[in-house]
């Protein structure tokens, strides 16, 4: 809320001669120009300033220690235009905001004023529901935002300090920083990687030797699930060998593979003629 504040000014006016103003280039003002305007709106003094309608109805709440669950529509409607109109004689474009805000009160003070339909149901949305939502919401952050400023900050709570403190050494070491060092690593890591050796390991692997094993682990007539022909914790090369192994048995019609339908499971066993 803003006031406009004209006392001070009449009484500089009346003030006696030898009580100085104001100083003006270094030098004394006793008495005020002839031609001197002073606007009634020059000074104003603000009591309450508000970041927007939803600040403002917390405001109004908060002080009348009404119950944000339960709002009395009416008398926080008639508080609410007050205020505004104190505002759209102030600055219009800053109330138009407020405005809307206003409206959206009249309604839902109308919506509760009216009576309920009889088809309505009991569990008819209260038309406060959306403007505490948002009220809650909107308190939230701001309690959030001032816990946030509460914290220490650099320039407004506490100041850096430097301090030189001066050796007495006779010969100063040259400065190293952390890129310099970062470097010296990365040259060390390069030349590590330059003369080092690789060894590389052969390991033979025979398609015969695991068609004979696929066989042996056959040999007693029955189905043997797929995947219980496979070893992979030998690693990728074994179950390479072994996979060979088995499609050579069946190209040799030495096993059978059979599933029940698709992505139902693959079994396999030995052929009739080998198994006789």
């Amino acid at each position: 809320m803003n006031v406009n504040v004209s006392d001070p000014v009449q009484q500089a006016v009346g003030a006696p001669a030898s009580v100085p103003l104001a100083r003006v280039r270094g030098e004394l003002l006793t008495e005020l120009p002839l031609d001197l305007y002073i606007p009634p709106d020059a000074l104003e003094v603000f009591f309450e300033t508000f970041e927007g309608p939803l600040d403002l109805l917390l405001y109004l709440i908060r002080k009348a220690n009404l119950d944000i669950l339960d709002i009395p529509m009416a008398k926080l409607t008639e508080q609410y235009v007050v205020y505004v109109e104190v505002m759209r004689h102030k600055n219009l474009e800053l109330a138009a905001e407020y405005l809307v805000m206003a409206a959206m009160l009249m309604e839902i003070k109308s919506r509760m004023l009216l009576p309920r339909p009889p088809s309505a149901g009991p569990e008819e949305e209260d038309p406060r529901a959306e403007l505490v939502r948002r009220l809650l919401e909107y308190e939230r952050m701001k309690l959030a935002a001032q816990r946030l400023d509460a914290l220490p900050q650099l320039g407004r709570d506490f100041l850096p300090v430097e301090v030189w403190i001066e050796t007495t050494l006779a010969a100063r070491l040259p400065q190293v920083n952390v890129v310099d060092l970062q470097e010296a690593w990365r040259a060390l890591l390069t030349r590590a990687k330059m003369i080092e050796h690789h060894r590389v390991s052969r390991e033979e692997l025979s398609v015969r030797e695991h068609m004979s094993i696929i066989m042996r682990r056959l040999a007693g007539g029955a189905f043997a699930e797929f995947t219980q022909l496979f070893e992979p914790r030998r690693g990728a090369a074994v179950l390479i060998v072994n996979f060979l192994a088995l499609l050579e048995l069946v190209r040799e019609s030495l096993i059978e593979v059979t599933q029940a339908g698709p992505f139902a499971p693959i079994y396999v066993k030995l052929s009739h003629a080998d198994s006789d």
